[in-house]
C-alpha cells in the first residue's frame, strides 16, 4: 500500500483546511517546490496535490506552481481540483502529471468522465467525497442526493484508474478514518481504493490497509505537516 503524501495548494501555498473549509486553513509553506522536494527525500514515488482555488472556482488556479512542482522532482504527480473539461485534462496530463482527478464532473457531466477515461484509460481517477455517505461538489460547497456506492455502481464500465474515498467529516480532524464507510467503498468498488481523510497515526494506515489487496494506498496531509506522523518511519514499518 502506497503512503501517498497530499499539498493542498491555496493561492499559491500549501495548506491544510479543516472539513474543506476555505477559511479554516493552516499555512504550512510559500515554497511549494520545497515541499515537494521534502516528501520525495522522504522515500515517497507518488504525490497528490490539490488545488483548492480551482476547485472552489471550477478551473485551474495554481497550475503555474503544479508546474513548478513537476520541474522539482521525479517522483509521479496527480492533480485534482477544478477539472471540468477534457481541455484541462489534456492541459495537465501533457504537462507531466500522471493522472488527474475528476470528483464534480463524475457526477455533473459523465461526457467528460466517459470521453476522458476513453482518451486516457486508467490515468483518470474518480475524487468520490462524501458526507453522510453522500456525493459532495464544487470543493465540497454542495452536497448532492447521489449515494457514493451508487456512483461507484453506475461507473462500473469506466476505465478509471482508482477511486479516492475522502470522509469529509474526518478530512483535517486527526480523527482517525471512517473505516466503516471505506469498507462498504471497497466491497461496492469495481476499481482500485485510495483512502484519503482523518488518517494520523501508524495504527490508522494498518487499519486501511488491512480492508484488502483493493486498497492502492492512503493520502496523508495534516498529521504529516503537523508532525503526527513520521513519513519515512511509516513506509518503513508497513514495508516490513
Amino acid at each position: 500500500m502506497l503512503v501517498i503524501p497530499a499539498i493542498d495548494l491555496k493561492d499559491g501555498r500549501c495548506v491544510r483546511l479543516c472539513q474543506g473549509d476555505m477559511a479554516a486553513e493552516t499555512i504550512y509553506s510559500d515554497d511549494v517546490r520545497e515541499v515537494a522536494r521534502k516528501w520525495e527525500q522522504s522515500g515517497a514515488s507518488l504525490i497528490h496535490v490539490v488545488d483548492l482555488n480551482g476547485a472552489v472556482d471550477g478551473e485551474p488556479k495554481n497550475l503555474p506552481h503544479i508546474q513548478s512542482i513537476l520541474k522539482s522532482v521525479g517522483a509521479s504527480i496527480q492533480v485534482g481540483g477544478g477539472i471540468r473539461s477534457l481541455g484541462t485534462v489534456r492541459q495537465y496530463l501533457n504537462a507531466g502529471v500522471s493522472r488527474v482527478v475528476l470528483g464534480t464532473a463524475a457526477l455533473t457531466n459523465r461526457t467528460l468522465l466517459d470521453e476522458a477515461c476513453r482518451e486516457f484509460p486508467k490515468r483518470v481517477l474518480l475524487g468520490l467525497d462524501a458526507r453522510d455517505g453522500r456525493v459532495a461538489v464544487k470543493g465540497w460547497t454542495a452536497v448532492s442526493e447521489v449515494k457514493a456506492i451508487d456512483l461507484l455502481k453506475e461507473l462500473a464500465g469506466c476505465s478509471i484508474g482508482a477511486v479516492i474515498y475522502t470522509d469529509i467529516a474526518r478530512d483535517g480532524m486527526l480523527n482517525g478514518p471512517n473505516l466503516s464507510a471505506l469498507k462498504e467503498i471497497v466491497a461496492s468498488s469495481p476499481f482500485p481504493v485510495i483512502a484519503s481523510g482523518g488518517i494520523t497515526s501508524l495504527e490508522d494506515l494498518r487499519a486501511v490497509r488491512s480492508l484488502g489487496p483493493k486498497i492502492e494506498g492512503a493520502i496523508v496531509g495534516k498529521a504529516l505537516y503537523d508532525g503526527k506522523l513520521d513519513y519515512q518511519g511509516a513506509v518503513e514499518a508497513l514495508s516490513e
